[in-house]
């Protein structure tokens, strides 16, 4: 399970990264700024050395990454600075396990038993408790509807996205034709790069639309460095470890592991934004990887 270990590593030093990157540069900037780049560098090495767009798996994979890059990036990048780092990573990979499982049910019939839906419970009480609203200092604004809908929409777009790149994988080694993990990265990004532009173009419409003057300089200067780190770690090498991770184990398993990124998440966000995390986080954290982990334990 070591793909999926370095991936829940990549997500969470993505994670903080993003929400730096708008910080600086706003959702639409940093995401299709992110986004360019991960295609370029995984284009390069598809084409050279990969399996470039080819494979029987192909239209399998653009819809999930039109899923999986295109609607849940743009909902977790318009969620970040509403929820933070934390409770965004949070919600986004310990609901999309339990989403994930509904989907193989409907789709595929896979059963869902007694001990799974009791591990779904833990996931989603542990979500609701770290969701609370907070006493005290809050270094990020009070919790809306419209940020915990966001943090839905990314968990949904992550869960159904895992699902068909999970089938399209089984599909190439079905027929003898196995993709390696950069390469099925490469070919899911493409729609999340065209999804991405088309947010991009109507957000900049609606920004001059409103705006009287010319637009603001961007600090990019500052934000180079949160981009690169983003770009590389997040849907670039934090996407092929998963898809690597998907060719020898399952959906479930391998979100499993993948929803310890919160918990690595805490650490890094304290260290690089000061972002004390409270005990209502932690405890929340524990109990929906405990109920992740629990359904690994009895599939």
């Amino acid at each position: 399970m070591v793909p999926a270990l370095l991936a829940t590593f990549l997500f969470a030093t993505s994670s903080v990264a993003a929400r730096r990157s708008i910080h600086h540069l706003g959702p639409a900037n940093a995401s299709l700024v992110r986004i360019l780049l991960a295609a370029s560098v995984l284009g390069i090495y598809s084409h050279i050395w990969g399996s470039g767009l080819r494979g029987p798996a192909l239209p399998w994979f653009v819809v999930s990454g039109l899923i999986g890059f295109g609607i849940c990036d743009t909902a977790l990048f318009l969620a970040l600075p509403l929820l933070g780092a934390q409770l965004a990573s949070l919600m986004v990979q310990c609901l999309a396990a339990p989403i994930a499982a509904l989907m193989e049910w409907a789709w595929l019939g896979t059963r869902i038993d007694g001990d799974k839906l009791c591990g779904g419970a833990l996931i989603l009480m542990g979500v609701a408790f770290a969701l609370l609203p907070r006493r005290g200092t809050n270094p990020h604004p009070p919790l809306t509807t419209k940020a915990i809908l966001l943090g839905v929409v990314a968990a949904a777009g992550q869960g159904i996205g895992a699902v068909l790149s999970r089938h399209g994988q089984l599909l190439a080694r079905d027929v003898g034709q196995p993709i390696d993990g950069l390469s099925v990265a490469y070919q899911r990004i493409l729609a999340g790069v065209a999804f991405t532009l088309a947010w991009w173009v109507w957000q900049r419409s609606r920004d001059a639309t409103r705006r009287s003057g010319p637009a603001p300089a961007l600090p990019w200067g500052r934000a180079w460095p949160w981009v690169v780190v983003n770009g590389l770690s997040g849907p670039c090498l934090g996407v092929a470890c998963y898809q690597w991770a998907f060719q020898n184990h399952p959906t479930g398993v391998v979100m499993s592991i993948t929803a310890l990124t919160p918990l690595v998440v805490i650490p890094l966000a304290w260290g690089i934004e000061g972002v004390k995390p409270t005990v209502r986080g932690v405890a929340g954290g524990i109990l929906a990887v405990f109920g992740v982990i629990w359904m690994a334990l009895h599939r």
